[in-house]
């Protein structure tokens, strides 16, 4: 069996370490939570007619354009809101441009607002 000399033996350690540091770096800025999302600049907001609310449920149903962020085309669904405070003031009928975000695996309305 052949003996590694202590310095080599030492360099080897000092390497495997640095490797693993360095991969446990990596593997927890992976496991980070994406950054918020800037407000929906007014590019990126879909016109919309409000058809019902749900303020219990936080939900909204619109009537909505093409959704290009999400590669969805034009319909009417119900979509949970990113805060239930959105849906105070807004009633069936009401114009309304908006943004939404997949969260926690539902298309979520993260920005809304009066269409002018």
């Amino acid at each position: 069996m052949k003996v590694l000399h202590p310095l080599a033996f030492a360099l080897l350690v000092a390497s495997a370490v640095a490797a693993q540091a360095q991969m446990s770096k990596d593997a927890m800025s992976s496991m980070k939570p994406a950054a918020p999302a800037p407000q929906a600049a007014s590019g990126m907001l879909t016109d919309a007619v409000v058809q019902k609310t749900d303020t219990a449920a936080g939900v909204i149903v619109l009537k909505h354009g093409d959704i290009p962020n999400l590669a969805m085309p034009a319909m009417t669904m119900g979509f949970d809101v990113v805060d239930r405070k959105m849906l105070d003031g807004v009633k069936a009928g009401d114009k309304v441009r908006f943004h939404v975000e997949v969260v926690k695996g539902k298309p979520t309305v993260t920005h809304m607002e009066a269409a002018r």
